[in-house]
């Protein structure tokens, strides 16, 4: 794997487990350090998977944070 790759996947993971630590939903926080574990996994085991893992890494960022959701449900 790409050193580059490498570092993509480490920021990847600094920043989910970064946002997993700030939600104030308990199983969103889970499933985002979980995401970020398994980043960590692919860049210490340096597996081929590094599609699958960006594409999960973007699912995960693409996603609304959980504050959104419940300041946009309190106006309602």
């Amino acid at each position: 794997m790409p050193w580059w790759l490498d570092l993509v996947l480490l920021a990847g993971a600094g920043l989910l487990w970064g946002r997993g630590s700030a939600a104030a939903d308990d199983t969103w926080e889970f499933f985002l350090k979980l995401l970020a574990a398994a980043a960590l996994l692919v860049v210490i085991f340096s597996g081929r998977l590094w599609l699958l893992e960006l594409a999960a890494l973007g699912l995960a960022l693409w996603l609304p944070s959980a504050a959104r959701c419940e300041r946009r449900d309190a106006g309602l």
